[in-house]
């Protein structure tokens, strides 16, 4: 399997590149911003985008989804949950001081327990952590050992809950039923910040 993270857009989040070795079909996890450089690595990688997987809606996470679908024609996929916010995001962008474009309304809806198969070689496994957003998502790499966990989990934090469609109870409970019962040497890739394992998280994370 071909792995890459990329730091992109203005809020530093971590977008990650996988690539199936065998057929070159690959996804993006959350392209927020900095679509040129991601652009840049397919090709050098010869991969063929198929998917581009948003962890949630909010516009540091998705900002780079209308480029890189009309740079490739990807599908984008997120949950319901979120789906319709992905829609307006330079409204929000300008709240923040940020100019996004909008991006193109959901491909595919993901639930709970949804397989997303890219090639032969990337199966991810989805488990929907609300609490950061309606939407949130988590994606188990099968195989792996590895989650990604967009804004639901930080090393020695949780993501904010005061933004709409956020509920702190709800995070909290997404964390201890959906993530923290993953084998403990799993390696958690959140949205921002360095990489952790469950295991130290359930050990030293202040807020469980």
């Amino acid at each position: 399997m071909i792995f890459q993270s990329l730091v992109v857009g203005p809020l530093q989040v971590n977008c990650f590149i996988l690539g199936c070795e065998k057929t070159k079909e690959a996804i993006v996890i959350d392209p927020g911003g900095d679509v040129d450089d991601i652009l840049s690595f397919l090709a050098r990688a010869k991969l063929n985008l198929k998917y581009i997987l948003n962890t949630h809606g909010h516009l540091d996470h998705v900002g780079g989804n209308a480029d890189l679908k009309e740079n490739t024609d990807a599908e984008i996929i997120i949950h319901p949950g979120d789906a319709n916010d992905i829609t307006n995001i330079s409204s929000h962008g300008l709240l923040f001081g940020l100019r996004v474009k909008d991006s193109p309304p959901a491909d595919i809806l993901i639930n709970d327990g949804d397989v997303i198969n890219v090639g032969e070689e990337i199966k991810l496994i989805t488990l929907h952590t609300p609490g950061h957003s309606r939407g949130s998502c988590s994606f188990i790499l099968e195989g792996y050992d590895v989650v990604f966990v967009g804004d639901t989990l930080f090393a020695g934090s949780i993501g904010r809950t005061d933004l709409p469609g956020g509920d702190y109870n709800t995070l909290i409970n997404s964390v201890r039923t959906k993530l923290f019962i993953l084998p403990d040497d799993t390696k958690v890739l959140p949205g921002h910040g360095p990489q952790t394992t469950i295991g130290y998280e359930k050990r030293y994370n202040p807020f469980f």
